[in-house]
């Protein structure tokens, strides 16, 4: 695969994780991993690193 490919593969999957996560801030949706109940809080935090990861990915590809 070529680099260019694997970063906008990149780019699209944590743009997809940080949406995922922005609406299930916005609508309240649970999160339960292996009988886990994942605390909304974790949400912000995956919104501020899927976001700094997506963008920095695709600076990386310009």
């Amino acid at each position: 695969m070529k680099q260019e490919t694997y970063i906008k593969v990149t780019v699209l999957i944590f743009s997809v994780i940080t949406i995922l996560h922005v609406l299930r801030l916005i609508f309240g949706w649970d999160a339960v991993l292996g009988g886990w109940q994942v605390p909304v809080w974790l949400s912000f935090i995956a919104v501020a690193l899927g976001g700094f990861l997506a963008y920095s990915a695709f600076k990386l590809s310009k």
